[in-house]
């Protein structure tokens, strides 16, 4: 009975992660396509200051990044232990925390937000009224976006990602209408593009809370309060936020070390950088959110066995996929970005390859960090792996200030980020009776033959052949055919190759 839920639950993952990519391919699509038709519409100076102005509220959103994993952990696990009245009592208390979040988001962007706004912001005279209402409209559309967390949370709890493929077609929809409306509106048109926006997340929040409310009883709202949950819940969440907080001090600390030591121009290498970094994370983090609700709700039951081993899978699934995207980004970067951009500014090449080792890096960790928040106990993972980071902007200050070169700060984010890897893993070990020695054994080393493996010949095809495109191309083709086929082979154990085969052979509608 328990392999056949097992089974029942690895087809439940494949199932939804493959939803989930088909979701991001198909929203990429249109992000891109938007995106310059957007750019079009409004000139590139409208397009700017929507984009300049919108910034400034998402500074915000590390606060409610926080309290959404803390959500998401306590829906899962109450979910898992099939607790229905205490599942209840935590949505109703993540609803009033999502409130207070929005609010304190609604204060800070009309008080400080506003302030820098008017005072810091560089904005034509003549466009500082249409920009004030875009701020306005952004400021709501956060405060909306706030709001979905609880919804949204309960829907990957029940692992019912359909919901999410399904909407965001009509999620993209709206966008593509939008995008219509801007030809045939006679009025400004940046101030009709945020309004629209606002709408249309406000329309996609309220189909959210439809879909719950019709699927699952415990979104159906009623009035309670529960202190002591109130007090728990937001006592997660601030260790959280300390995590989230760190993150987001020693990113934007390096981006402000090279602007003082190099100037903008190596910023714009590094904004490269981060949006092929964006890009490839998209991949491993549609494969976790398929994993994650599994690790909470088998934590919840007491089944270690299971949750280990998908943490083992969830860790080496995710390097072989990013390595395979990866490796032939890594071996022909400079093409592939004169491909991109035509012109490349200095550096950027180097800074995208130490990106994707510390991108993949991270990655595998991801699941750690889903593992603690099951079991409720993450002050010292938050307060360790969050001070491991930090100390990422002064040290790349020391190598910096000692001659170092602008990318010899991403080898000091990858040093530093190794380090907090062998962290996590100590300090989840005890928590979950976790076995290094198995991790190593299943994970690592797996992972390592791989690339033995499959690096060597794309190596020395690179090295031999002529500078060309055709070249780069075969060399791109051949380190992606020879890492997947590693990958399948070498990564995958027998039990996971039948298993990969039998998902492969069910969505072509094969029959061995």
């Amino acid at each position: 009975m328990e392999s056949v839920n097992i089974r029942l639950n690895n087809t439940r993952i494949a199932k939804n992660a493959l939803l989930l990519y088909f979701r991001m391919i198909f929203m990429m699509a249109v992000s891109l396509y938007t995106s310059r038709v957007v750019l079009t519409a409004l000139g590139v100076e409208d397009f700017g200051i929507y984009n300049v102005v919108g910034g400034v509220i998402t500074l915000f959103s590390f606060l409610n990044g926080a309290m959404a994993s803390s959500t998401q952990r306590y829906v899962t696990f109450e979910l898992g232990k099939g607790d229905t009245d205490r599942l209840r009592k935590v949505f109703r208390t993540s609803v009033y925390i999502h409130l207070l979040i929005g609010l304190l988001i609604l204060l800070l962007g009309e008080t400080l937000g506003l302030c820098f706004f008017y005072e810091k912001m560089v904005i034509p005279s003549s466009r500082m009224v249409a920009a004030f209402w875009v701020y306005q409209f952004s400021i709501l559309t956060m405060v909306v976006m706030v709001m979905s967390v609880p919804y949204n949370a309960v829907i990957i709890a029940h692992e019912r990602m359909s919901a999410f493929a399904y909407i965001s077609v009509l999620e993209v929809m709206l966008k593509l209408g939008v995008v219509y409306l801007l030809y045939l509106t006679s009025a400004d048109k940046l101030v009709v593009y945020a309004a629209l926006l606002c709408l249309m997340q406000l329309l996609v929040r309220v189909v959210y809370g439809c879909y719950c409310h019709r699927n699952f009883e415990e979104t159906r709202y009623r009035w309670s309060w529960d202190g002591s949950l109130f007090r728990e819940m937001l006592s997660f969440g601030g260790w959280n936020l300390w995590g989230g907080f760190s993150s987001v001090l020693f990113s934007q600390g390096l981006n402000i070390l090279l602007n003082l030591f190099f100037g903008p121009a190596v910023n714009a290498a590094r904004g490269i950088a981060v949006q092929v970094q964006g890009a490839v994370t998209q991949f491993s983090t549609n494969f976790q959110t398929a994993v994650n609700p599994q690790i909470t709700k088998s934590y919840a039951t007491g089944d270690y066995a299971y949750m280990h081993n998908l943490i083992f899978r969830s860790s080496k699934f995710t390097f072989l996929l990013l390595v395979t995207i990866s490796f032939p980004i890594f071996l022909e970067t400079e093409m592939i970005l004169q491909l991109w951009l035509g012109t490349v500014p200095c550096y950027t090449a180097v800074f995208v390859r130490l990106m994707l080792c510390v991108t993949i890096m991270d990655a595998m960790a991801g699941a750690f960090m889903v593992s603690v928040q099951a079991t409720g106990r993450v002050r010292v993972y938050q307060s360790v792996v969050g001070g491991i980071l930090l100390t990422i902007v002064p040290l790349s200050w020391l190598v910096l200030k000692a001659g170092g070169a602008p990318w010899s700060v991403f080898v000091v984010h990858l040093v530093v980020c190794l380090c907090a890897f062998v962290a996590r893993l100590f300090i989840l070990r005890p928590l979950i009776h976790l076995s290094l020695f198995g991790y190593f054994l299943q994970v690592i080393c797996r992972c390592i033959s791989v690339l033995l493996v499959a690096v060597p010949l794309p190596l020395v095809l690179l090295h031999f052949l002529p500078a060309t495109l055709s070249s780069g191309v075969l060399v791109c083709l051949s380190g992606m055919l020879l890492m997947f086929f590693s990958s399948y082979l070498i990564g995958l154990t027998g039990g996971e190759r039948r298993f990969v085969d039998d998902k492969v052979l069910s969505f072509l509608k094969i029959k061995k």
